[in-house]
């Protein structure tokens, strides 16, 4: 399977019946790759080695230091996958504040968001794209059941973006954070409208992943787990549609249920 690369095995040891059993288990291998931007390396992250491009593309995208996938001239990774080298336009004044402290502020009744402090700003989204409970069901379910990776390692989270054709595109991650950059970043190259679609994630609805939504203008946001408080703040101040706790045929809206399609 494509998926081995990313495994490493290792004899442990295992409780069976109250008695230590010596077997054979699989991890995963995380590595730290690097990114440089323009000639200069920009930052490193510990991540699985899969879909760099990808990940290098939507976390800049995120961090508005790349504003279009039409400002990407050159992708190319090397040193086996370690290094990804970003060739593009940029966006200064987010670079420089891209390791300061990211807040979010509200303003103009509109929704002004602070992923990079005092330099973004992004309207309140009014996108009019609804769906379904029993599509959202139907989803979270196939999300959970196509998840390799999770079955084999239980060591990975998934971020998955149901498009308005009904299409999906996945990605998988040590991190929640890194799993939702590489699903974005697919999108982005393959010039995909992220701004009718429903991202779908494997963790908690924190501020932080809600912020995500926001910078790619995504309406829609479901987990099958818990939302914090700031989660919803932001996801209401912003106009996003927040599902939590999506399980069977049961799902807390906590903001802008107008998208559901009842």
């Amino acid at each position: 399977m494509d998926n081995e690369k990313y495994l490493k095995k290792i004899i442990i040891d295992k409780v069976i019946a109250g008695e230590l059993v010596e077997t054979e288990d699989v991890v995963i291998d995380e590595s730290r790759i690097n990114i440089y931007l323009n000639g200069t390396k920009t930052i490193s992250m510990m991540c699985i080695p899969k879909d760099q491009d990808a990940h290098a593309i939507g976390f800049l995208m995120s961090e508005n230091v790349i504003v279009s996938i039409d400002d990407v001239k050159e992708i190319r990774i090397e040193n086996d996958g370690l290094d990804i080298y970003v060739d593009a336009i940029i966006d200064e004044k987010s670079l420089k504040n891209l390791y300061k402290e990211k807040t979010l502020t509200s303003g103009c009744g509109g929704g002004i968001t602070g992923n990079i402090t005092g330099s973004v700003q992004v309207p309140f989204n009014q996108v009019s794209m609804f769906i379904k409970p029993e599509v959202i069901s139907r989803e979270v379910k196939i999300f959970y059941a196509e998840s390799e990776l999770y079955e084999l390692t239980g060591c990975v989270h998934k971020a998955m973006l149901y498009l308005e054709d009904g299409s999906t595109i996945s990605a998988e991650d040590i991190g929640r954070h890194n799993a939702i950059d590489k699903v974005v970043g697919k999108c982005k190259l393959q010039k995909l409208d992220t701004t009718k679609s429903v991202l779908f994630v494997s963790g908690r609805l924190s501020s932080e992943m809600v912020v995500k939504a926001v910078m790619h203008k995504i309406p829609i946001v479901v987990s099958r787990t818990a939302a914090t408080h700031l989660g919803v703040t932001t996801a209401n101040t912003h106009g996003i549609t927040l599902i939590g706790f999506a399980r069977g045929k049961r799902m807390n809206v906590y903001t802008h249920a107008g998208r559901i399609d009842g």
